[in-house]
């Protein structure tokens, strides 16, 4: 057989396997939930979470755009001492994990948390000012955790845009607020509405924030997962279909927004700063920066304090009375803490490896082949970007649940298969778009170059290929893993006792009032979260944000 006929047949295999792994289970579950479709609809409180879902992540758009446009400006418009640093800690929410950002609110802002606590000392209240739940506090932790996908995405197109045309506009007679409507911020449109298409699809599959914080104010993320755990499962996959639906329709709706719009003036060159502020306006902006940046890290801060308290020593006072590691030691001695630790790394490590094996065959091929196979590798590679957790965790659930080898179905559920192979495939458009982007940059003379001298496909590969891609392989390949270390949304559906992840144990260590172990695991997700984020950089994170929606800490 000859080289492009192997090359089609490896193309091939390759979308039959992502097919069994994608678009099988999601077609199972639609038809499993399209008898129950019509129940849906006769339920006044299925259409309620619908809407609740929708309105919530409507919300967090224009709550994430409010504070994270303005920091864009600001941080790629100004200049002043520290403005790098300062840049970089604004972006560090995007590192939380999920579940760990909610219990980390729960510990500064909840009821007994320690800004209400505060308040009621300093104000010499009975009860706390305030209780943290229902859909405002979702709203919260929704802004909070996903402003970042603004900043950085507006961010990095402020720095991209041509002073040219500004330039060129203010000659003319135009004034700083019509410059900026006029030219500045059509040339944004991309970027905006990307964060946007983000911010809601990851909104709308939120599963820990109303989890947590939601109380009766039920989202359709939760509505289907206690549909199954009370045993209703043509319900839980009817509320399947119907979500995964409504992800699909804001993208394409999104998509047909944006058909034919560009960047406009955007040369890929770095833009001047447009502000330079006085000597007293420096400084009073480099205060109000770190000011804002210690409020960002506040969670973080709060939960390494509350993993210093030992179980039972922190009561009625404001502050902990003793702080000790005794936690993190129950963590590495006692082997019920450690399984889960040890659970969330061999699951991540083995999913994050494959993912991205299968994304760079995915992208290689997809970049050699054209026709349907090229776009339907694309397109299997993209899916799982654009589908809920929830949806995809049910669809494994009913995919593999029932033996039937003859129709590719196999009892996986209840195995420790099933935790990897769904990380593995939540992970595939992060190792995916990475590959993509990476082989995009590569000159095609220097693979040519190679083979006339003589250089075998393998060896082509593993000399010329992965050294250059290696980069963008890297920062795709550490978000994913990120992701799949501190995965609850996926991990509360599938997971078993043998194989509970870390995400799991902290809901059961919050749930027993082990509130310093629960901190603890926490800490562990945060510190290896924030090295991956430090190690590769803002560029690769901010890429990462783009090419897939991770739940971040909602």
């Amino acid at each position: 057989m000859s080289a492009p006929g192997r090359l089609r047949w490896a193309g091939w295999a390759l979308a039959l396997v992502l097919l069994w792994l994608v678009g099988y289970p999601l077609l199972l579950v639609g038809f499993a939930g399209a008898g129950s479709l019509g129940e849906f609809a006769r339920r006044g409180d299925e259409w309620l979470a619908l809407w609740r879902s929708v309105w919530i992540s409507l919300a967090s758009v224009v709550a994430s755009a409010a504070v994270g446009v303005p920091l864009a400006f600001v941080f790629a418009w100004t200049e002043f001492p520290g403005r790098r640093l300062l840049g970089n800690l604004v972006a560090l929410p995007v590192a939380l994990p999920p579940l760990v950002g909610v219990i980390a609110f729960l510990f500064l802002y909840g009821e007994t948390g320690f800004v209400p606590r505060a308040l009621q000392a300093l104000l010499g209240l009975r009860d706390a000012p305030w209780r943290l739940n229902g859909p405002w506090a979702i709203l919260l932790v929704h802004a909070y955790s996903m402003y970042v996908y603004f900043y950085l995405m507006v961010r990095a197109a402020l720095l991209r845009l041509d002073p040219a045309l500004e330039e060129a506009a203010a000659m003319l007679g135009a004034g700083r607020a019509r410059i900026l409507r006029r030219v500045v911020l059509p040339q944004l449109r991309p970027a905006l509405t990307g964060a946007a298409l983000l911010v809601f699809l990851t909104s709308l599959g939120s599963f820990s924030a109303p989890y947590l914080f939601g109380g009766s104010f039920r989202v359709l993320p939760t509505q289907i997962v206690t549909s199954k755990l009370n045993g209703d499962l043509p319900m839980a996959s009817a509320e399947t279909v119907v979500l995964a639906a409504a992800a699909l329709l804001a993208l394409g709706l999104a998509g047909a927004g944006t058909s034919g719009a560009g960047t406009g003036g955007a040369r890929g060159v770095a833009a001047a700063r447009r502000l330079p502020l006085g000597k007293g306006v420096r400084r009073l902006a480099t205060l109000a920066g770190w000011g804002l940046a210690i409020l960002l890290l506040l969670p973080h801060l709060t939960l390494l304090l509350i993993s210093l308290v030992p179980t039972g020593t922190w009561t009625v006072e404001l502050l902990p009375p003793v702080l000790s590691s005794t936690n993190y030691g129950a963590l590495l001695r006692e082997p019920e803490r450690l399984r889960p630790l040890l659970s969330s790394l061999w699951m991540a490590t083995l999913a994050t490896l494959l993912a991205l094996a299968v994304g760079l065959a995915a992208a290689r091929l997809g970049r050699r082949l054209r026709g349907l196979v090229g776009r339907l590798l694309a397109a299997l590679v993209a899916l799982p970007w654009a589908i809920p957790g929830t949806v995809f965790a049910v669809a494994l659930a009913t995919a593999f649940s029932v033996r039937q080898p003859w129709l590719g179905r196999f009892v996986l559920v209840g195995t420790p298969i099933i935790l990897p192979l769904a990380y593995l495939i939540r992970a595939l458009p992060l190792t995916g778009r990475a590959a993509i982007a990476g082989l995009g940059q590569l000159d095609p003379a220097l693979e040519e170059a190679a083979a006339t001298l003589g250089a075998g496909a393998w060896r082509r590969l593993w000399r010329i290929t992965l050294p250059l891609v290696r980069p963008a392989l890297a920062a795709g390949a550490s978000v994913a893993f990120i992701a799949a270390l501190g995965d609850f949304v996926v991990s509360i559906v599938l997971y078993t006792f043998t194989t509970r992840p870390i995400s799991i144990e902290i809901l059961s260590s919050l749930r027993l009032q082990d509130l310093g172990v629960a901190a603890a695991y926490g800490v562990v997700l945060v510190g290896a979260s924030t090295v991956a984020f430090l190690l590769f950089g803002e560029r690769e994170a901010q890429s990462a944000a783009g090419g897939a929606p991770a739940e971040g800490v909602a």
